[in-house]
């Protein structure tokens, strides 16, 4: 159980580093949950972090 919990997590995680790379904004998060919604909202900052610091364009 637990290794199905941290893949859907993880899938929430690198959904919102894709979702912020391509510059969507936080409010478009799709989950309701507060810890798939917390691993989203980390993965989009980590993308507009790599972003700013100039590791895309």
């Amino acid at each position: 159980m637990k290794r199905q919990k941290r893949d859907r997590l993880e899938r929430a995680q690198s959904q919102g580093y894709k979702a912020g790379l391509n510059g969507r904004s936080s409010e478009h998060c799709p989950y309701q949950s507060m810890d798939a919604r917390s691993c989203w909202l980390g993965g989009w900052r980590d993308a507009r972090d790599d972003k700013q610091s100039g590791l895309f364009k």
